[in-house]
This record gives C-alpha cells, sequence and structure tokens, in this order.
C-alpha cells in the first residue's frame, strides 16, 4: 500500500484480476535423424522454418537424400510451418554416448517441440527411445515408422523384442535390414498413448533428383498432416482422412480385412482410394484397444490443455494460500476450457456438461494448506472421432427408410 502525505490526486493502475490462459503450440516438430551433409549443425536443434532454409543449412550441390531430408520437405509440403532438426551424424545415435548430448536430449531443452520423430529408424531400440523420451517429457508426442520391408502382415501384430540389425545406405542414411528375431515388427504399448505408428512407406518424388520416385518413412509427411489439422480444425480434430501430399503410391496396398486386424493393435494404415487418392486411415495411439487414451486427437488435446494450464498459472507459485487464491485459479481455468468447450474441443451441450474445475476448502483442507499445496481438480469430456460410421437401413411398406447412427 503506498502511504500518502502531500494532498492531491494519486492515479494508481489496478491489476484487473483475470489472467488468461493462453494455448500452447502443439504442431512444431523435432527431427532427429542423418542429414545429407552429415557433418551440418552436427548434433545441434537447429530451427527450420522452410525447406529452402534447409537445403541451406543441411545440404550442398552435390546431396544425396535421406530419410531426415525427405521428411523436412514432407513436413513442409503437407502444412507444417517450423521444426527443429537435430543431425546426429553418421556415427551418432537417438541417445546420445552418454559423454554429451544428443539426438533427442538435445530436444529436451526445447519447451515449444510438441511432436518429434526420428525418420527411417524403425527398430525396437528406436521406438523404445522415442516413446520413452516422451512418456519422461509429457508435454509431446511422438510418431514411428513401421519399416520398410514388411514381408508378412502378420509381423505387425507382434512387439518386436530384438534390435533390428541396421546397416548404411550409399548416402549414409538409416535402412532396415530385416525383422527382429522374435518376427515382431510392431513397437511396444504405450499405455498412456505417448506415441502412435504408421505403414507402410510411401512413393515420391525425391526432391533432389526430380526424375526419380523412392520410397521413403512416412513420419515426416504425417507430422506435416498434424500441423495442417492442428491449424485449420484444431488439436481436437484426428489427423486422419486427410490426404498424404507428395505420395505417389505405396509401397503396400493395406485390404479393410487387414486394416480391420491391425486398427484394434495401433497400427495406423495408409489407404489408396481410387477417388480419392493417398489417405491417412487411422487415428490411433499405441495404448491398449480399451483404453481412454487409445485416439491420439485425445492425448495431444490432453498435451496441450495440461502445459497449457501449467504455464498460464505459474503466478500462482507463492501467493497466499486463502479462498482468494482459489476463486482465481477456478476462474481462469474456466474461462480457459470454456472457450475449449466453445471451439469444439470438449464434448456438451453447456459448458457444465463439458468440463467441471474444482478448488476449494473440500480439496485444500488444513493438511494440505500446512504442506504448501494447493490442490485443483478438472475434469474435462473430450470429443472423440466418429471412427466407425454405422448406417442402418431396412423396409418399410411404403417404401425404403433409413436410421442413422454414429
Amino acid at each position: 500500500m503506498a502511504t500518502y502525505q502531500t494532498p492531491g490526486i494519486y492515479i494508481e493502475e489496478i491489476p484487473a484480476g483475470s489472467k488468461p490462459i493462453e494455448s500452447v503450440g502443439t504442431s512444431i516438430v523435432g527431427l532427429v535423424g542423418i542429414a545429407s551433409k552429415a557433418d551440418a549443425h552436427l548434433n545441434e536443434a537447429y530451427a527450420v522454418n522452410s525447406w529452402s532454409q534447409f537445403v541451406r543449412e543441411f545440404a550442398d550441390q552435390d546431396s544425396k537424400s535421406t530419410p531426415l531430408s525427405h521428411a523436412v520437405f514432407g513436413f513442409f509440403q503437407n502444412g507444417g510451418s517450423r521444426c527443429y532438426v537435430v543431425n546426429i551424424g553418421k556415427d551418432g545415435s537417438l541417445l546420445g554416448d552418454g559423454k554429451r548430448r544428443q539426438g533427442l536430449a538435445l530436444l529436451e531443452e526445447i519447451d515449444e517441440v510438441a511432436i518429434v520423430a526420428a525418420p527411417g529408424f524403425a527398430d525396437p531400440a528406436s521406438y523404445n527411445a522415442l516413446l520413452d523420451h516422451c512418456e519422461r517429457m509429457q508435454d509431446r508426442f511422438a510418431i514411428l515408422d513401421a519399416p520398410e520391408t514388411v514381408n508378412n502382415i502378420d509381423q505387425l501384430k507382434k512387439v518386436g523384442t530384438v534390435g533390428v540389425t541396421r546397416k548404411k545406405t550409399d548416402s549414409d542414411a538409416p535402412a532396415d535390414s530385416g525383422s527382429s528375431d522374435s518376427g515382431g515388427l510392431r513397437p511396444r504399448n504405450s499405455d498412456n498413448g505417448f506415441g502412435a505408428f504408421y505403414f507402410p512407406w510411401i512413393v515420391v518424388n525425391d526432391p533432389f533428383s526430380p526424375k526419380e520416385n523412392v520410397t521413403v518413412p512416412p513420419s515426416g509427411h504425417i507430422a506435416g498432416i498434424y500441423a495442417r489439422t492442428d491449424a485449420t480444425r484444431g488439436v481436437f480434430k484426428a489427423p486422419a482422412n486427410e490426404t498424404v501430399r507428395g505420395a505417389l503410391d505405396l509401397t503396400y496396398r493395406v485390404t479393410q480385412a487387414e486394416q480391420g486386424e491391425l486398427n484394434v493393435l495401433g497400427v495406423n494404415c495408409m489407404r489408396f482410394f481410387p477417388t480419392q487418392g493417398i489417405r491417412v486411415w487411422g487415428a490411433r495411439t499405441l495404448a491398449d484397444s480399451a483404453s481412454e487414451w487409445r485416439y491420439l486427437n485425445v492425448r495431444r488435446l490432453f498435451n496441450m490443455i495440461e502445459e497449457s494450464i501449467g504455464r498460464g498459472t505459474r503466478w500462482v507459485v507463492f501467493e497466499p494460500n486463502d479462498m482468494t487464491l482459489w476463486k482465481s485459479i477456478k476462474r481462469d481455468i474456466s474461462a480457459f476450457l470454456t472457450l475449449q468447450w466453445r471451439q469444439g474441443a470438449l464434448l456438451g451441450a453447456t459448458a457444465e456438461e463439458a468440463f467441471f474445475v474444482q478448488c476449494d476448502a473440500e480439496t485444500n483442507p488444513p493438511e494440505v494448506i500446512d504442506a504448501g499445496q494447493v490442490v485443483t481438480v478438472i475434469g474435462i469430456a473430450p470429443v472423440k472421432p466418429a471412427e466407425f460410421v454405422i448406417f442402418r437401413i431396412g423396409q418399410s411398406a411404403s417404401g425404403t427408410e433409413m436410421e442413422g447412427g454414429i
């Protein structure tokens, strides 16, 4: 409180009280791999905002494509606007050598990264590294590539337990040389759904050799579709039934019956439809099919909401823990979630049906206050994709009637 001693007029600026919570970004990607110019920005998380910038920084006149370069090209081609590229070089690894920070560890320092991928790294060790990274960070989502060669679709139904023997191609790019000893090619489950797995690889035009078509891992293109869907609809919209821009063909044509078996196991397929082209036709995470985290848009929505609330309420720390603080917390979070509901991210005819926020004497009894804690309980009802659309058709005496349901 100011002390007034001289008569006169004093003007004070009083805080309005409300501290709006802003949504964090959801479409910035971290891509880890081997660049066309293997020593360019080695072991550095370098921000890239366009394909031309990537070419300037990570390629030279005689460069050949690698899975990383194809991923960056596919990311921007499909709607991405910003990514971080980590070039691990010829002898690098996703996890580093224990002596210095490399690969995924470099992305831990960048809060804005919301999606991670290691294009072309398709073995159990790489899958575990990506999933462990996301499960530990709790604010990002992994996109995993299936191996390039799948001899039998049944291999995708089993989890691989032994690392794939890998070799380098002429362009120093990671390549799969076969299946694991267990015969399984699918990544392990992620109980809370922090990753998604995509099959098969796609055929594209090589940006460094325009006259050639090559097969590439889909993760970069998929990341671009995530970014495109986030921008046009919102993170709550499943990034599926979307065209894969730049894809000319698939290395494997998945049938409807085959996808039925793979979908429940969390294998997201890309399908070719004669009149619609190549589309992403799956929106599952690697969580169990009975899990509440089985849809990837739900997992990513929660990631966004949790991080947004965490950042937007930092002012609360060290404030007096009383009823005034509790009301302020409830007010700010409720305003944020109301906005999400109005945008279509939460399910309910009213805001009260879509979410609740409780921060009061019940959630903060004396023993909680004495421990220096303030507890807020939040419940939200996320929208889920209409994965199975069912039309029930029957005959009536006057003709044909149709009953629609989802």
